[in-house]
């Protein structure tokens, strides 16, 4: 898959990571369409990038998906990978007075039945593309999770395994499955995220995930090294270990 020269939607790509690999991506060359709920800030990304094209889009309904991916096919019928990056990340308390389902509800709404429900409208198109992709973002909490974000943590291990089932289904297809899985990276993903001095600088993220995307050979995970003591935590028998540095007690 050659991301250069595609057409790529980006869901969630008016701000944080999505925001990045869409410049870093146009910058490229790809044709590149974003989604966002906040249309000033849409507005904002599309002004800067002469060439990018965006669409308001609340990715928890799923008329509103069907809607989208009709016109957005109908626009862009040259489109051929879709990055799945939209997402939230609410902390829960579980042992409040009444613990918040609603929170859990959205979480899974945004987290996973959007790029599940997307991913079907736009399959049929897909298949038509000489080659195409399907890319999702996962997080290193889908190996070790965060407890205080258990709904996040548990529907990004789902959108990991969920990817590896979708590989597996296309593999005699021409579509290539990706998952793209980050660690803590400095974003507004929560209250004051991009100013932890133990997250990863953003650009540094960008840099080394599209360069990992764009190689020869297109992978099936994106891994920058900043994550793997997560994502290998099961495999080196470190998983206690690292789960006790994400929930200290």
């Amino acid at each position: 898959m050659n991301f250069s020269k595609a057409t790529i939607l980006i869901t969630g790509g008016n701000s944080g990571i999505g925001r990045g690999l869409a410049e870093a991506l146009a910058a490229l060359g790809a044709k590149v369409i974003i989604t966002g709920r906040n249309k000033d800030r849409l507005d904002e990304v599309i002004g800067g990038n002469p060439g990018m094209s965006g669409y308001q889009l609340d990715v928890t309904s799923a008329d509103d998906i069907q809607a989208f991916a009709e016109k957005l096919i109908e626009e862009h019928p040259d489109l051929n990978a879709v990055v799945h990056n939209a997402g939230i990340l609410p902390y829960e308390n579980v042992l409040a007075e009444r613990y918040d389902l609603e929170i859990v509800d959205k979480v899974f709404l945004t987290n996973l039945y959007a790029p599940i429900r997307l991913t079907a409208a736009l399959l049929p198109h897909l298949r038509s593309k000489p080659e195409a992709a399907i890319v999702t973002v996962s997080s290193g909490l889908a190996f070790v999770p965060l407890a205080s974000a258990s709904a996040y943590s548990a529907s990004k291990a789902a959108i990991h395994s969920w990817s590896q089932s979708l590989r597996h289904e296309l593999r005699g297809t021409n579509i290539s499955v990706v998952e793209i899985a980050p660690p803590l990276v400095a974003t507004e993903l929560t209250p004051g995220q991009s100013n932890n001095p133990h997250a990863m600088p953003l650009k540094a993220f960008i840099a080394e995930t599209v360069g990992l995307l764009c190689a020869d050979v297109t992978p099936k995970e994106v891994l920058v090294q900043r994550v793997m003591p997560q994502r290998t935590a099961e495999q080196t028998g470190n998983f206690e270990k690292v789960f006790n540095l994400i929930n200290p007690s």
